[in-house]
């Protein structure tokens, strides 16, 4: 059912690792010695754009999902689904007013039986694809995370029917931002199962920031992040609320545990972070004491105004960042981040020096204008999100209401009863819509979580729009970020932020929610349909 090019796609990435070389282990789940050599740094496959039929240049691929035996270096066998055949799948790159023409087929099984309604894991072998963070259309057969690209049915299967497919034509708006962008399955039900299973890849928007001369200059790597959740070799089915905490994650990075990168003193390299993590921020670091420092200059596929240098970078999961690395004084540095227990990734600065050393930017284009508080002068220009957890509501193995409440809840199946025992309250309601937003308009909204506790995260992701974070626990952000994923850890009190959104271009139906992925998949989402006024 896939072309040839697809197959030729899989066999140089398998290609990548290194084959025959002994890993080192990040500290989960070791399967070989603590003092192996670390494993050649990989990069995924690359497809771009080409000129077609027209005027306008279109990428076109197809993503083969199906269960596949995958090589993961420094860990070893997983068998798990992937985008064809390898973790991550492969990077899209195009420009502004490129199309994404993309082919799904699906190989997997047919689903096993489910009774348990749609706030508990269910349809694990359907999926659709979501271009996070991407200003495009949510609707039709673009970016809309309410299509479901399902499996053959087991009388299909039995009668040897061919594995279906599915298209997305999906336009990127000549003035979209250059950036860092990627794409996961999105159906609710099965969404966190198939993330830590490896289901993700990279989006990079080419444009104006790629030209600055420093910027071009430099190497220009992917550095994806993948937690998996693995147990015997395989990727353990959503079965119970403890399916988190109970099987330990191992980490990847371009699908190997602690790959090995290696960097000239005084050369530059653009290294494109993304956490596609489901259940862990990142809180990132190479080296003690700022001996490499990070050089940020994109959050979530936005340039910023100029580089910010940083030793420690916090990335929500689902974050993005896009940052310049200098090499320093020669030796090993370790991408690390906190809470995980082995380095994410070695980097070996040696080598001839470049001499005069690479420079770094000044400035920056800008990637998107800022909003103006003053254009949400009006009634219904505000509007509040709490991320709020019931323990103990349901029977079952999922026992805990996730809930989001605020100016726009769904609402109690028992109005007047009590609240923190309501089935209904604050949880997804595929038939409720939750926000009507107006096109043309700018909005405030103050999201935040009462989690008691700081390890209890609840990061925030609004679909088709990105937002303009002003204020973080009441403090002004000068200037402010953009972004599409806002992180929220718990405490006494939680985090609360505002940011400022308008809405644009784009009408139709989609979602925000809460972007620890199994805290989805049990309801704490809400609808949202964008309307013209």
């Amino acid at each position: 059912m896939e072309s040839g090019e697809g197959i030729r796609r899989r066999a140089v990435l398998r290609a990548f690792p290194g084959a025959g070389l002994a890993f080192a282990s990040a500290g989960q789940a070791p399967r070989r010695p603590a003092t192996a050599v670390p494993v050649t740094f990989p990069q995924p496959a690359v497809s771009a754009a080409r000129p077609g039929p027209g005027s306008v240049a279109a990428l076109v691929e197809t993503l083969d999902v199906r269960y596949t035996d995958v090589l993961v270096p420094g860990y070893g066998r997983v068998v798990t689904r992937t985008y064809n055949g390898t973790i991550p799948g492969p990077t899209l790159r195009v420009r502004a007013g490129q199309i994404l023409r993309l082919t799904y087929v699906n190989g997997l099984p047919p689903h096993p039986p489910h009774s348990g309604g749609h706030r508990t894991p269910h349809r694990p072998h359907s999926f659709n694809l979501h271009t996070h963070g991407m200003h495009v259309r949510p609707s039709g057969h673009a970016d809309n995370v309410l299509r479901e690209f399902a499996p053959r049915t087991a009388e299909e299967t039995a009668a040897g029917a061919a594995e279906p497919r599915y298209t997305s034509t999906v336009h990127v708006p000549a003035d979209h931002p250059a950036g860092t962008y990627w794409y996961h399955p999105h159906l609710h039900g099965s969404i966190a199962e198939q993330i830590v299973g490896g289901m993700a890849g990279v989006i990079v928007v080419e444009g104006d920031v790629d030209l600055v001369p420093e910027i071009r200059a430099a190497s220009d790597l992917v550095v994806c992040v993948n937690e998996l959740k693995v147990k015997d070799g395989r990727i353990p089915a959503f079965t119970s609320g403890a399916w988190v905490t109970g099987v330990p994650s191992v980490f990847t990075v371009n699908g190997a545990v602690n790959p090995l990168l290696r960097l000239r003193p005084g050369e530059v390299q653009r290294w494109r972070l993304v956490a596609a993590t489901a259940f862990t921020a990142l809180r990132l670091r190479v080296g003690d004491d700022g001996h490499l420092p990070l050089h940020q200059i994109a959050q979530d596929g936005v340039t910023l105004p100029q580089p910010v240098t940083v030793e420690r970078l916090e990335l929500a999961m689902g974050n993005r960042a896009d940052v310049l690395v200098r090499g320093g004084a020669p030796g090993r540095y370790e991408l690390r981040s906190e809470g995980v227990a082995g380095p994410l990734m070695t980097v070996e600065v040696a080598g001839d020096p470049v001499r005069p050393a690479m420079d770094l930017p000044v400035s920056l284009p800008p990637g998107r204008p800022f909003l103006d508080e003053r254009d949400t002068a009006g009634p219904g220009a505000d509007r509040e999100v709490v991320f709020h957890t019931d323990p103990g509501v349901f029977s079952g193995a999922f026992p805990n209401a996730f809930r989001i409440l605020g100016t726009q809840a769904t609402p109690a199946a028992d109005p007047h009863g009590d609240l923190t025992r309501d089935p209904a309250y604050g949880l997804f309601d595929p038939d409720h819509v939750n926000h009507t937003l107006r096109l043309g308009t700018v909005e405030r909204w103050t999201v935040r979580t009462d989690e008691p506790l700081p390890a209890h995260s609840h990061p925030f992701h609004l679909h088709t729009n990105q937002v303009l974070l002003t204020h973080r626990n009441g403090r002004r952000l000068d200037p402010p970020v953009w972004h599409d994923t806002i992180g929220l850890s718990g405490g006494s009190p939680g985090d609360s932020v505002t940011f400022l959104v308008a809405y644009e271009d784009f009408t139709g139906d989609t979602i925000a929610h809460c972007h620890q992925l199994q805290h989805e998949d049990l309801g704490m989402m809400q609808s949202v349909r964008y309307v013209r006024d």
